[in-house]
């Protein structure tokens, strides 16, 4: 699992960054990507970057503020030009479908694929399969806003191939049996339980991408215990009265949701181009105060994200 950044400025594009879009990672997972908001020229961004367009799985739309969302349409047919066959599902709050086929209908698009899109209308479960589950839950923005919290669900844990080899079982289908927690009774007539065999689970991982939010407690709730927290830090600490005019968070803010929710590492984004070059290294200096493992994002950077053995 890796999260990688195509865009990470705020309310328009600048020479350094792109606005808002996230690519998550997830090949090793479920053969995917899962992207999250469309910020004008994303598409563009995805040809100078590792994503493969093709391959999305899933795309989450946090609102409907242009800065998140002008990049669909582009988006959506380029997939189909890109081989793109499998279905593709848009999140995002109601007014994204009305969008969506808008622009697809007036430009007369035709997509390779079936494209589902689901409007959030309340909090809580989202999705859920096998593998990963996503909840949701509002943040305070000037418009309806959404915050994802993604889970990998706990694997199974390791086979104790050296505690099967004391005992001389042989290899072969009953390791398997046992691994899925199976009883297996032997030629020799002893009898295993699966539950003897096998380590404790491995723990899922646990990101939170948020949207545009100034501080709030549903994102303090929506990022308990999380190994990766991404929070928007569109101004620096002495830009407070601007950040919460326009409903959105500082440096300070977000390493105060970080360090509250109890998140391993704070990574800041959606960042005013009124911060270039050195200047990005004071977000960095007042989150770190608070929360010491934070990073300020850049267009094309990524972070590998381990699972905790």
């Amino acid at each position: 699992m890796e999260i990688y950044f195509l865009g990470t400025g705020a309310g328009m594009p600048s020479k350094q960054r792109n606005v808002t879009s996230i690519a998550l990672n997830l090949l090793d997972e479920r053969g995917t990507y899962w992207l999250f908001d469309c910020g004008e020229g994303t598409q563009h961004q995805i040809l100078h970057s590792p994503v493969k367009l093709g391959r999305s799985e899933k795309l989450f739309i946090t609102h409907l503020h242009g800065d998140h969302l002008y990049g669909i349409p582009g988006l959506l047919t380029s997939r189909s030009y890109l081989g793109g066959e499998t279905p593709l599902t848009v999140y995002g709050p109601v007014g994204v479908k009305r969008f969506i086929d808008t622009a697809l209908e007036v430009s007369g698009a035709h997509l390779s694929y079936t494209l589902n899109v689901v409007e959030i209308e309340r909090e809580g479960l989202l999705f859920e399969d096998e593998t990963f589950l996503v909840e949701t839950a509002r943040l305070e923005h000037r418009i309806e806003c959404f915050g994802y919290r993604i889970i990998e669900k706990d694997q199974p844990g390791k086979l104790q191939l050296d505690k099967l080899a004391e005992l001389g079982v042989p290899a072969g289908p009953i390791y398997g049996k046992l691994k899925q927690g199976h009883t297996v009774t032997l030629e020799d007539g002893r009898v295993l339980q699966g539950a003897d065999f096998v380590g404790a689970p491995i723990p899922g991982r646990k990101v939170v991408i948020l949207g545009d939010t100034r501080y709030c407690k549903g994102a303090v709730k929506l990022a308990q215990d999380a190994d990766v927290l991404v929070h928007e830090a569109t101004f620096a600490m002495d830009k407070q009265e601007l950040a919460y005019a326009f409903d959105h968070a500082t440096s300070v803010d977000a390493a105060n949701t970080a360090e509250e929710a109890g998140a391993d590492v704070l990574i800041m984004t959606h960042i005013s181009s009124r911060y270039q070059g050195e200047e990005v290294s004071l977000l960095l200096q007042e989150a770190q105060a608070i929360h010491a493992n934070s990073h300020v994002a850049k267009d094309f950077w990524s972070l590998d994200i381990p699972r905790k053995l």
